[in-house]
């Protein structure tokens, strides 16, 4: 293994919850008057945490977003992700090898709310994996871009983040990884919800795939 820890990012990479989450917050943007097609919505908001955006929506909208509105939008997108959220095709055979080969030195570090990513780990079968190293943005000093969730990962596990692979699908989340000094695997399956290959590569992506169940192979 050339790494002693492998982090990985949550949704996009491990969960195939984008869709789900930006489907509910077009919705409630269109409530706002802020009409988005689902792939503009996607464009805009992918990658990134809602909370760390609100200045760009109420600019959209006119309209001032409370914390109610977000305790909104965060049970709809809740309840959508508890009735449909689905594991990335190949991500938890992926995971269970990785496992094997790194001795348990993996860890999720996501931009995204705790509860939203052990909601998503208990759906998909992937908390047996990273129970007690979930990492949230949303505890962290600066959420993704900043490095701040990986370094965080990496020094739990006791290892040096320059010494760690990590595994993003966006922009936001590859710029993060660089910063921290890891070796960033960018994941980029055709299909909405994802950056494009040579964008990841332009934030600094050392290596390009995929195909989750190929993630293993690509790492050893």
């Amino acid at each position: 293994m050339r790494f002693d820890a492998v982090l990985f990012d949550c949704d996009g990479v491990l969960v195939d919850s984008e869709p789900i989450t930006n489907g509910v917050l077009r919705d409630m943007l269109e409530e706002l008057g802020w009409k988005l097609t689902p792939a503009e919505c996607m464009r805009i908001f992918v990658g990134k945490a809602v909370k760390d955006e609100t200045a760009l929506i109420e600019a959209r909208t006119g309209h001032r977003i409370t914390d109610d509105w977000m305790l909104r939008f965060r049970q709809r997108r809740n309840a959508g992700l508890e009735r449909d959220v689905k594991p990335i095709d190949g991500a938890v055979q992926a995971v269970a090898q990785i496992h094997a080969m790194t001795g348990g030195r993996i860890a999720c570090a996501s931009g995204a709310d705790r509860f939203k990513v052990e909601l998503q780990m208990d759906k998909c079968g992937l908390m047996s994996y990273f129970a007690g190293r979930i990492f949230s943005g949303h505890e962290m000093p600066r959420s993704k871009p900043a490095p701040d969730v990986y370094l965080a990962a990496a020094a739990t596990l006791g290892v040096d983040a320059r010494r760690c692979a990590v595994v993003e699908d966006t922009v936001t989340g590859v710029t993060a990884g660089v910063a921290a000094g890891a070796t960033v695997f960018g994941y980029s399956p055709a299909g909405a919800g994802h950056d494009a290959p040579d964008a990841l590569r332009q934030a600094g992506a050392a290596h390009i795939f995929t195909d989750m169940a190929r993630l293993a192979q690509a790492l050893g």
